[in-house]
């Protein structure tokens, strides 16, 4: 006997709930390329650019009637079910699953870029990819030990901004060898920037939360910044956090 009645054709199965949950781990992600996103705005702002393969809906939900869904598999399941399958403390109702997509590397001449370099926190990363989105910048180089873009952390926290912004995991040092126009890296020993000539083109680095921006990619930041406390004299905290710098830093650059 089912246990409710469903609107979407068909109720999910286990087999289909334990795929769906091992999305949560890095393993199944790279082995399947599959991702999930959850709830209204996300999965809604990812499903016109990226394919949704699986779209599951909690009984009493309902998906909005502008969303195209062809090519898609809508599932129902219960709130039990809808639980088990979510990275959220507080899920939704949606779970969206993608196909990853696969992105080339842009022209490293062509407008202006950001660079992450050793970020940890899969939180900042999202949150990071969300404000580029915001100020249009529409490719991250990653180096390879940042962390995981689909992760559903950073997923949920770049509120749909995948959608627009492609990010890419390669050599930063290799890359930024290669790199033409400057290359501004925040750093202690940087300049001020409100005193700094920027440039239209170029390459923004952010460095790990607890140890900057790395030696070897040091070597290559030919403009080197950075954003002062205020007042100047007055004791403040360490350091910003890697996603606050990085709005700040965006901001001056769209100034």
């Amino acid at each position: 006997m089912q246990p409710y009645n469903h609107r979407y054709g068909m109720l999910i199965s286990k087999n289909q709930i334990k795929q769906v949950r091992s999305l949560g781990m890095k393993k199944y992600r790279e082995e399947s390329r599959l991702f999930i996103a959850e709830g209204r705005k996300c999965t809604g702002d990812l499903l016109p650019h990226l394919h949704c393969k699986m779209l599951i809906v909690q009984e009493g939900e309902s998906i909005p009637a502008t969303w195209d869904t062809t090519g898609t598999e809508i599932l129902e399941a219960n709130e039990t079910a809808i639980k088990q399958m979510s990275q959220l403390c507080h899920p939704q109702g949606i779970i969206g699953v993608f196909e990853q997509p696969q992105h080339s590397l842009p022209d490293p001449q062509d407008d202006l870029l950001l660079a992450l370099d050793g970020v940890q926190d899969p939180g900042n990363l999202g949150t990071i990819i969300r404000t580029a989105d915001w100020f249009g910048i529409r490719d991250i180089i990653c180096s390879k030990d940042t962390a995981e873009v689909y992760n559903p952390k950073t997923v949920q926290a770049t509120m749909g901004a995948l959608a627009r912004v492609s990010v890419h995991y390669t050599d930063l040092p290799a890359f930024l060898q290669n790199y033409r126009h400057p290359i501004y890296g925040t750093l202690l020993d940087g300049k001020d920037i409100n005193r700094t000539d920027l440039s239209a083109q170029g390459i923004i680095v952010m460095g790990n939360e607890g140890n900057g921006i790395s030696e070897a990619v040091r070597k290559l930041i030919t403009h080197p910044i950075l954003i002062p406390s205020y007042p100047a004299e007055y004791p403040t905290s360490e350091s910003l956090n890697v996603s606050i710098a990085t709005g700040i830093v965006l901001a001056k650059f769209r100034e």
